[in-house]
């Protein structure tokens, strides 16, 4: 089948972001995307002004893209920082202040899928406390997300990385998965599986994809080592891709790679225009 046979969508918070936030949709569009992402825009703030909200509404819009993905807040990221759900005091009290206003941003976009970022592990907090608050949060985001029609994403990032994130393996996060929705009873959180990190902690992707793809909500990949644009590395993502689709995954696939030392425009040679 190959890469033309996918559907993709471009991050919009690690490529083309040598171009302010507010040009970046049009400038996917011009590369032949019709599908965008983006980490929650505004670390600084989980709840931004109305202005700044309907700006990138409107340029969204104006561009012709479909946002398909967003996260939550998550802290400083880029950053030190990993997700803010679990972290107890002003940072989880910041999350809960953004579910609400990160779900009707998706919805007055069209978007079906909000992506919570666990958050690093606190010194001095016992971790039994920090996945306690974590599924009490999750579960809050949960039931926003079903509000508008939308899943909860939960990631497994890499260890090497991101070595106080608590959920570093497909298990762990699909774990998580479950606890959320026995909690809620909705059954609207998926895991998301993004092949670079689970191939930086060394997992074997194909039994990964058997095993999970049913229970997946979205898919994101870069090559590694390096986390650059599909041929750069050694992974087989052609194939990991192939084999997701085998298993039943139809959903889209993020672009969520660095493009090196060039323009983000320049960054999609190994994908022909028309399986943009």
């Amino acid at each position: 089948m190959g890469f033309a046979e996918q559907r993709f969508s471009v991050n919009l918070s690690i490529l083309f972001t040598e171009l302010p936030l507010l040009e970046r949709p049009a400038a996917a569009a011009s590369a032949g995307f019709t599908a965008v992402e983006l980490w929650w825009p505004w670390p600084g703030s989980p709840t931004p002004r109305r202005s700044e909200l309907d700006a990138l509404r409107r340029a969204v819009q104006d561009a012709g893209v479909r946002l398909t993905g967003l996260n939550l807040y998550a802290g400083r990221l880029p950053g030190p920082d990993r997700g803010a759900l679990s972290v107890p005091g002003e940072e989880s009290e910041r999350f809960r202040a953004n579910v609400d206003v990160a779900a009707g941003f998706a919805e007055s976009l069209g978007c079906t899928a909000l992506n919570a970022l666990y958050g690093n592990r606190v010194d001095g907090v016992d971790p039994a406390e920090q996945d306690a608050l974590a599924l009490e949060n999750l579960s809050l985001a949960a039931r926003a997300a079903g509000r508008i029609g939308a899943v909860l994403l939960i990631e497994a990032l890499n260890a090497p990385e991101s070595p106080l994130y608590p959920l570093v393996s497909a298990p762990a996060a699909v774990d998580v998965v479950d606890r959320v929705n026995a909690a809620t009873g909705r059954d609207n959180a998926r895991f998301l599986m993004d092949l670079y990190h689970l191939a930086m902690n060394g997992e074997d992707l194909p039994s990964v994809i058997d095993r999970y793809a049913g229970r997946t909500g979205h898919v994101q990949i870069a090559d590694s080592p390096g986390r650059g644009a599909p041929g750069t590395g050694s992974l087989p993502l052609e194939d990991l891709l192939d084999r997701l689709r085998e298993a039943g995954y139809d959903g889209r696939v993020g672009l969520e790679y660095k493009p090196g030392d060039r323009p983000s425009d320049r960054a999609f040679d190994w994908l022909p225009r028309e399986a943009r």
